[in-house]
Order: structure tokens, then sequence, then C-alpha cells
């Protein structure tokens, strides 16, 4: 074989492909049709069983969608006629004695320190109620909302000395037909007021000519306080300024009060609500900047 017939035999060999026999290229078409059917059936299977997975997940739940929908603010209607539903003793305590009771801020006994509370529990339960009910030291009356009822109050009480020690019983809840009675007398007593008051009245008149302009100026000062300041400084305000507790000025303590009362009314009611030293912001409570006003001016007209 000389070298030209080499060369083409080299070159044919090179150029022959993969499919050498029939049997090869009856297998490579048969592999041509089944394999991507098998993907296909692969791929349709990974999507169903993605759906179904996802059906069956917690995200899916009705819990978990109602959790989705709801809206940012949820409400709630209440029948004003209906019975009133008391706090548990531990919500009283978590929604209002926690702030202080928990890290034990301004001498408050912290929960769950038996040692701390010892004495008090000493002291007996109604003392207990009574002092958090009116307020003691810095603790204002009920530490601070106005809006609990006593007998809320009094299982805030229970819960906290029981969690420290203490082994007081669950006051039981008072009766509908209590309040009733509690509610009569002073129904009763309403229309009885303005009886009393009209023959008052007519005397009054006589001298208000009289009167000096001064005397009348000063006369005129009490009527212009809202009574809400008052009703405000009786339950919350009158804790630490009837003692001076704190730094507190003393109401009816003129020379205290003269150097706030130079400061002005904006002046005083802007540190009120935002609190200044031992004082909290709003004196502990939760009452609004036109009750907070209205108890710095009952102070101010009883310490000028």
């Amino acid at each position: 074989m000389n070298n030209t017939e080499h060369h083409n035999e080299e070159n044919h060999e090179g150029h022959e492909g993969p499919i050498k026999t029939p049997k090869q290229l009856i297998v490579t078409v048969v592999l041509s049709f089944i394999v991507p059917v098998i993907i296909i059936f692969l791929l349709i299977r990974l999507v169903v069983s993605s759906d179904l997975v996802g059906a069956g997940s917690d995200a899916q739940t009705p819990e978990a969608i109602a959790q989705r929908i709801k809206p940012v603010a949820g409400f709630a209607l209440v029948d004003a006629n209906a019975p009133k539903v008391f706090k548990t003793g531990q919500q009283v305590y978590e929604t209002t004695c926690a702030s202080c009771h928990n890290a034990g801020v301004a001498g408050a006994p912290k929960m769950g320190d038996k040692a701390a509370w010892a004495p008090l529990v000493a002291s007996g339960e109604d003392t207990l109620v009574t002092n958090a009910i009116k307020g003691k030291n810095a603790m204002p009356a009920k530490g601070g909302n106005p809006t609990l009822d006593d007998f809320e109050i009094h299982r805030a009480v229970v819960y906290m000395a029981n969690q420290s020690g203490a082994s007081f019983e669950e006051p039981k809840e008072p009766a509908a037909e209590d309040k009733a009675a509690e509610a009569a007398p002073a129904a009763a007593a309403a229309p009885a007021a303005p009886v009393a008051a009209a023959p008052a009245a007519a005397p009054a008149e006589a001298p208000k000519a009289e009167a000096p302009a001064a005397a009348q100026t000063a006369a005129a000062a009490p009527a212009s306080v809202d009574p809400a300041g008052e009703k405000l400084y009786k339950s919350m305000c009158f804790s630490c300024h009837d003692m001076g507790l704190a730094g507190a000025p003393k109401l009816g303590d003129k020379a205290a009060w003269a150097p706030l009362i130079a400061t002005g009314m904006d002046t005083m009611v802007a540190i009120a609500i935002k609190g200044k030293g031992a004082m909290p912001p709003r004196g502990g409570t939760q009452a609004s900047d036109d009750e907070i006003r209205a108890a710095v001016q009952y102070m101010v007209s009883k310490s000028q």
C-alpha cells in the first residue's frame, strides 16, 4: 500500500460518526423520543408537587390567612349597657403596675422580692389595698390609672402580694345587685341639690354691688378654673403636692409656687406633661393635655 492510499484511509476513519451500526441508529432514535418525554414528565410532577406543598403548608392555613388580611388597628364594639367586665389582677399589673414594680422604681417593692414584701404583707390586705387606691409616697393613686375600678386594684394587689410570698384569697367580684344599690342613693340625692341651692341665691345678690373690685376679682378666679383640674388633683396630684414630697411644691405654699408662676402657665403645663425631677410625665397619669392644664390652673389658684 502506497502512502497516498494510507493517507486516504486515515482521513476516512477520522470522519466516521459515533453511529456505526443499524442497532446503534435504532437506539439513538428511540432515546431521542423517550428522553424529552421523561424530562417533560418530571417537570410536570415538580410543578404539581410544589402546589401541593404550598397548599399544605402553614402559610395557607385559615389562621395564617386571617393574620395576613387582618386590619392594622383592631377594634371592638362595646355595649354601654352591658355589665362591666373587670380586669384580672395580672392584667392590671401588666398594664399599670409593672412599669414600677418590675424593676423596683422609686422605692416600689419589686414583685417576687419576698423580703421587700414581707413587712407590707404583715400590715394586712386591707392596708395594702387602701394604699394602692389612695396612693402612698411616690406611688400615685391607683398606680396613675384612674380608670381602674377599686375592685380591679384589689385584684392587682392580691396578685402581686401572692407572687411575693403572701397567700391572700382572690377577692370576689361584686354582684350586679350591689352595684345597683350603690348607684341608687346617688341618683336619689341628685335632684335635691338644686332645691338646696335656690334659697342661697337671693341673699348673695344684695352685697354684690358694694363689694370692692379686688374682692370681686378674687372671687371670680376660682370660678374660671376647670372643675376637671380639681378632680384630677384630688385623685392623683395630691399624693405628692399635699405633703410636698420629692420636691413637689406644696399646694398653698405661695413662696414655693411664686417662681413657678412667674415662668408662665404654658411653661408649667409643659413641665407637668413632660415630667421633671422625681415627677413622671403627666404625674404618672393618663390624663390629657387639657386635664393637665386644668390641674395646674387649680393648683395655681390655690397657691397665689
